[in-house]
Order: C-alpha cells, then sequence, then structure tokens
C-alpha cells in the first residue's frame, strides 16, 4: 500500500502509553489535512516500510471510539469515523475514515490548517486561506439547485444523447446501464429532490437556463496574425452546447486545426498537424473540467502564428503548481469529472497532462508551458517542431519494445535536449526520488534504448543509444552536451594549461564555461572539477559564486 493523496498508514505504537501523551498533533494534522482537501483514510497497524498488518496483529477493542473522541477534541470542522478492519493478511487494522470539509475551514484546535498533497500533508499560511475558502465554494456548485429548475425541464434531445451515451460506454458498469433514466441522472448528479442541479442544467438543462447560469463555460477563439492584431473570432457564448458539445464545436469550426506541416519521411513526405486533435480536446476538456465554476470569465483560446495558448479563469487549487502539474491533479468539478470520464471525453484524473506530454514529444514539440496569472491559469502550446527526424527515432524505438507512455515521454525529452543527468530529468519531470525516476526510464536502459554513464542515479547522464540514432538517420546537430566525464576532464585541463596556468590567473567558471560549450550543463561541469581538484590536479580559489577561479595545482619541488 502506497501512501497518497487520500491514504496514510501509521504505526501502532502511535498509541503506546498514556493516551494523554499520544502524538494528538500529529494525528490532528493529517486530519484537517484530509479533511481540508478530499477527505482520505488513515490507517494505523501498518509500519511506513510494510505492505499490510502482521497476520496476528489485533487492535484492543476500546482504541477506535478513543481515537473518535481524541480527534473531535484537537480538531475543528472535521467529521470522523473509526472502526476495526480484517485486512488481506489476515491481521486487524484501524482505519480511521476522514470526510471532506466541503463548506467549511478544518483546523486544529491550536488555530493550525493544513491540507493534503500527494503523500504528504502541507502547512497552509494566512494568505492561502483565502483561497481555500474559494475553492469549497467551487467544489459544490455543482450539487447546488438554488435555481429550482423542476427535472422535466430539460433539453430532451440532449437527455437523450446523454442517456444513450452512458448506456453505450464501456467505461460504465452494467449496474449503472440497468438504472432507469431518473436514477442515472441522479447517479450522476444531475438531478436532486427533483430539482435540476447547475450539473444537470449544464449538461442537460435548457439553452435558456444553461445561459443563465452563474458563469456558464463560454469560449472564445481569437486568431492574431504576425504584429499580434485581431483577424478572426468565433464565439461560443449563447449556451446553447453542453461541454461535450462545445468540444466538438471548437474542433470542427475552427478550420485552423487543419493545417499541417510537411516534414521529408525518407523518399516521401508526411503531414503532421500544427496541432493535434488530441491535444485540442484534452485543453478544451481540462479547462471546463478544472475551472472554478464560482468564477466569472470566458475561457479564451489564442492562436498566434508560432503557438496556441488557452486562458482558463481562477487560478489552479491549492497544492497543484505549474512545476508539479504532471503529477498533481485535484478536480473541483469531481462530478463534472467523472461525467467526462465515462463518457471517454477525457482520460482518469490526473493523466491529462501525461497525454499531453507523450503527443507533444512524439511529434518532436516542446512540453507544453503552464503559467498562473492574477487571474487565471494560461497553457501555451508551441507550434515549432524541435527536430524532424524526432519523430522518426520515437517510431523506431516503439517497434523495437513498444514504448509505454511514460518512457516515451524520456525518450521524447532525452533526443530533444541530446541528453540529460537524471538531476536534470528529474527537474523536467518534477520528481522527488531515485525510485520515481527508474519508473519513468522504465526499460529504456535495459533495452539499451538509452544510455547511461557516471555514478549514482540522478549524477547518471542518459542519451540516445548511437546504434538507434544511426538506424532513424538522425542528423541533430553535433553537440558536448553528451560528453564522457573522462573527455570533459581533460577539456579543462587543455583550458586551464593555456588560460590559468597558475594560482595567480585563476580562470573564472563562466569563462571556462564558454570556452568549453555552454550546452554542458553546469552541474556537469562542476563535478568535473570537483574530480580534477579531488585527484590534485587542479585549485580553486574564492568561495563558489563569490569570485571563484581555477588553475592548474602547481607540482612541489
Amino acid at each position: 500500500m502506497q501512501e497518497s493523496s487520500t491514504f496514510d498508514k501509521k504505526s501502532l505504537l502511535t498509541f503506546a502509553g498514556d493516551p494523554a501523551r499520544w502524538d494528538w498533533a500529529k494525528i490532528a494534522k493529517h486530519c484537517v489535512a484530509f479533511a481540508n482537501a478530499r477527505g482520505g483514510n488513515l490507517v494505523f497497524g501498518i509500519e511506513d516500510a510494510a505492505d499490510d498488518a502482521p497476520n496476528d496483529q489485533t487492535i484492543p477493542p476500546h482504541l477506535a471510539d478513543r481515537l473518535r473522541k481524541g480527534v473531535s477534541q484537537h480538531c475543528v470542522n472535521v467529521a470522523v469515523d473509526a472502526a476495526i478492519e480484517t485486512s488481506a493478511s489476515g491481521g486487524q487494522i484501524l482505519r480511521l475514515r476522514v470526510l471532506p470539509s466541503r463548506q467549511s475551514l478544518a483546523a486544529t484546535t491550536d488555530g493550525r490548517y493544513f491540507i493534503r498533497v500527494a503523500d504528504e500533508s502541507h502547512p497552509l499560511s494566512p494568505d492561502e486561506l483565502p483561497r481555500l475558502l474559494a475553492d469549497k465554494d467551487a467544489y459544490v456548485w455543482e450539487i447546488q439547485t438554488s435555481r429550482r429548475i423542476p427535472a422535466d425541464r430539460v433539453d430532451r434531445l440532449k437527455l437523450a444523447r446523454f442517456l444513450s451515451d452512458i448506456r453505450v460506454s464501456d467505461r460504465v458498469s452494467s449496474f449503472v446501464k440497468e438504472k432507469d433514466d431518473d436514477e442515472i441522472l441522479e447517479h450522476y448528479f444531475m438531478l436532486r429532490d427533483g430539482l435540476l442541479t447547475n450539473l444537470g442544467i449544464l449538461w442537460i438543462g435548457t439553452r435558456e437556463d444553461r445561459a443563465t447560469l452563474l458563469h456558464y463555460p463560454a469560449i472564445q477563439f481569437i486568431k492574431f496574425d504576425e504584429n499580434e492584431q485581431k483577424v478572426a473570432k468565433r464565439l461560443w457564448t449563447d449556451g446553447s452546447l453542453n461541454p461535450k458539445e462545445l468540444i466538438t464545436a471548437v474542433w470542427n469550426e475552427v478550420p485552423d486545426w487543419r493545417e499541417t506541416t510537411e516534414l521529408p519521411d525518407g523518399l516521401f513526405r508526411r503531414q503532421v498537424p500544427h496541432y493535434d486533435e488530441v491535444v485540442i480536446r484534452e485543453l478544451l476538456a481540462n479547462a471546463i473540467i478544472h475551472r472554478p465554476y464560482s468564477t466569472r470569465g470566458d475561457i479564451f483560446i489564442n492562436l498566434y502564428p508560432d503557438r496556441l495558448e488557452i486562458h482558463n479563469p481562477g487560478l489552479l487549487p491549492l497544492g497543484v503548481t505549474p512545476h508539479n502539474i504532471l503529477h498533481q491533479s485535484i478536480a473541483r468539478n469531481r462530478h463534472l469529472a467523472q461525467v467526462f470520464y465515462d463518457l471517454r471525453l477525457m482520460e482518469k484524473e490526473g493523466s491529462g497532462y501525461d497525454r499531453l506530454y507523450e503527443v507533444l514529444l512524439s511529434q518532436a514539440r516542446p512540453v507544453p508551458l503552464v503559467r498562473e496569472e492574477h487571474d487565471r491559469v494560461v497553457v501555451t502550446i508551441s507550434r515549432r517542431v524541435i527536430r524532424n527526424d524526432i519523430i522518426d527515432l520515437i517510431g523506431r524505438a516503439d517497434e523495437a519494445i513498444q514504448l509505454r507512455q511514460r518512457e516515451r515521454i524520456t525518450l521524447g525529452l532525452v533526443a530533444a535536449h541530446g541528453s540529460l543527468s537524471g538531476m536534470e530529468l528529474s527537474e523536467i519531470l518534477a520528481l522527488d526520488g531515485e525510485e520515481r525516476l527508474r519508473a519513468w526510464l522504465g526499460r529504456l536502459v535495459e533495452k539499451e534504448i538509452l544510455l547511461r554513464t557516471g555514478g549514482k542515479t540522478r549524477a547518471k547522464e542518459y542519451r540516445v543509444n548511437p546504434d538507434l540514432l544511426r538506424a532513424a538517420s538522425f542528423r541533430g546537430p553535433t553537440t558536448l552536451k553528451g560528453i564522457e566525464p573522462h573527455r570533459l576532464r581533460h577539456l579543462i585541463l587543455e583550458d586551464l594549461q593555456v588560460h590559468g596556468p597558475d594560482t595567480n590567473h585563476p580562470v573564472a567558471p563562466k569563462d571556462l564555461h564558454f570556452r568549453i560549450g555552454l550546452e554542458i550543463g553546469r552541474q556537469k561541469l562542476r563535478r568535473a572539477l570537483e574530480d580534477l581538484i579531488t585527484q590534485g590536479l587542479v585549485e580553486s580559489t574564492g568561495k563558489r559564486g563569490q569570485g571563484s577561479g581555477y588553475s592548474l595545482r602547481q607540482k612541489s619541488g
């Protein structure tokens, strides 16, 4: 069992000794963090390094009640339920289920706030509390019935299409498909107490009711020329379309999506779309699902000659940043996301950016750039093809071992950069451990698609196997980025021999870097210099970054 955004395991030693001395601060911290996020489970009786409880483990019956009372005494706005269960191993565990605090902020009794992000409980600063409270309003928007729209006031055609789509979807269980019409609507939270919820109005309501929703997801497409002057505009703002129809309309009604780039492919030519259909649909799905419907603003699609920008109103949910968006996803509108998933309008939650990375890198394009502005999130997709032959390179690797999604992404990144160290790969992919990096490398090293040199995992250098490059007629520019460590040390010694033969004239690191080759990573150059200092061949003067310099060590005698 791995800890996650909704699961944390704890040792039974937590309850050792006098209950008054139990670490209630830590228990309260995790309970508050789960409550302020999506809820979750604290399971006591599984050690950090274990996958399950010992098969002979028993839990004292009084612990569940004592835990419930203790949490209520140390937390505010936290609802929990504790129960003793038998695990798969046959041993007992104590499960503390924490319910999400949908419309209030959970806190410890001493006034501290936390939120669950991935497998950690993070403290919240005072300036983050209003943002969390605004997110909580957004979380409950889709199930509200404040408009008092009766269940029979629907668009009959949209209702029939939705029910038909659900009943033929391979992602929907037979249990749901066998429900009657109203039961299916209630299952997807579109109907509640005989009234349409906001989600129901959005998906199957009439145009009049949908258009008057507080913040209907209107979309504007604007095309700009080289001088960033508007040359075309298309609007979907009248409320006539539900989310599925919006995405289809944007794809079908913008002729620019049909434009392609012609690339050489041996004796033939290959047509690569400027913007792949998967990319456009995934970006629109993300914009519609993750926007806060308590925030005013249209979704803007801005098309420039060299790039595409999607502007979505509102900020990212707390815990999600432009840096970790590839791995971390918190859906504000969970029921809407479930409809999208069941109708195959999106991949499972948290995998949308994986798909974008995979498609873009397979087409030799840069990964998406995500940035937060003061009232919106902007995603930029470049039209530029980095190098034509990367497409063929990835294709040949795919033929060889049938690449998995993460392997395809990793290979695309290494091919685009020439070579990358483990540290550089981890930084690009926002990975925080060697084990996670190994999961992204997959079989690439084992099958010799990538070659690696160097020491520990994060310090290793990864580059594409030259045999694969030759087979793909890879014509990337000659670069020193993948230079082997011993050759780099030799280049450094040659440079210092010419430009800094003694300690009276040390060579500045930036000058050394410039002459040897800026494509060589700074960390790689620093490691080579440290190796030469350890070997007694080079001396350093000054502190790193403060007038430091390097020169050849003078031989004694």
